[in-house]
């Protein structure tokens, strides 16, 4: 179950490493880990009350990945039960950065990443500030 604590404490997100998640050896494929931090950061949002869909329909703005770091420090396989946490590291008026990692169960550091999401008007990809009702809820 996804935990939505204070402040202090980051948002996690379990995660199951299945066989499409792995390569050959049985190992999780780069890309993979990519998609395991995507899906920590939009359930973050929707723990905050942020429909991405209802958002999109409703105001025309959308997050996408401005860039990212990612450090692979240690290998998930197949069946091992992860989390990704998100942290805000930095908000600012049409951006945010993430502070997020990749642990698995037994505590130890898989991913550590720097995500920048852009707030763009999806129609012509600009950036555009981040409604303050929004602001509001992921603040």
């Amino acid at each position: 179950m996804p935990q939505n604590t204070p402040s202090e404490a980051p948002f996690r997100w379990p995660i199951r490493v299945y066989w499409e998640d792995t390569d050959a050896g049985g190992v999780v494929y780069h890309a993979g880990y990519l998609r395991f931090l995507e899906r920590a950061r939009s359930e973050w949002l929707r723990a905050r009350g942020v429909d991405q869909q209802r958002l999109r329909d409703a105001t025309g703005i959308g997050f996408v990945v401005r860039d990212m770091q990612i450090g692979f420090v240690s290998p998930a396989r197949l069946d091992d039960e992860l989390s990704a946490s998100v942290e805000i590291e930095r908000l600012r008026p049409a951006s945010m950065a993430f502070a997020q990692a990749i642990h698995r169960q037994d505590g130890k550091l898989l991913v550590r990443a720097t995500v920048r999401a852009a707030c763009v008007n999806l129609g012509d990809m600009r950036p555009c500030p981040i409604p303050e009702d929004l602001l509001a809820r992921i603040s």
